[in-house]
């Protein structure tokens, strides 16, 4: 079953119509450990890296996509977070959750990423209303990822 999401006609006259989406950031407690994660476990390339005052910054993105970054920020000593193992458990607090990845086959992206030791959160499970199979895994932080096919 297909589920066709009808997006609104883009709204070229908005004074706002400039914003597009560019990046999602990522607060990382060991800079070199997060980029060697990304780039090792997900294929990420390193698009750029500078410091900032105590901080050290780098642009990611996925092997195959240009138009999707993240940014490792790290120094300065964060905060830990909570990290998750259950989904559900994962959906209480406010505020961020996850960024999503598309890909082509959500089982197959598991099966690869399982092999890499990668953690996952859960069973994969389709998800009608929105036409997606979907599935979650984490970071060596704890950050959700989502995967999601379009069925």
């Amino acid at each position: 079953m297909s589920t066709i999401i009808n997006v609104p006609t883009r709204n070229t006259d908005s004074k706002l119509s400039s914003i597009k989406g560019a990046h999602v950031a990522l607060r990382v407690p060991d800079f070199e450990a997060s980029k060697r994660w990304y780039t090792e476990k997900l294929d990420f390339r390193v698009v750029h890296e500078w410091p900032f005052g105590d901080l050290q910054l780098a642009y990611l993105a996925p092997a195959n996509d240009d138009n999707f970054w993240i940014e490792l920020l790290a120094g300065a000593n964060p905060a830990p977070q909570q990290k998750f193992t259950d989904l559900n458990e994962s959906l209480h607090p406010e505020g961020y959750h996850h960024f999503c990845l598309n890909v082509d086959s959500v089982d197959e992206t598991l099966a690869e990423l399982t092999s890499r030791g990668v953690t996952i959160v859960g069973e994969p499970f389709n998800l009608p209303a929105i036409g997606k199979r979907l599935a979650f895994f984490s970071d060596l932080d704890g950050n959700l990822i989502e995967l999601a096919e379009t069925l």
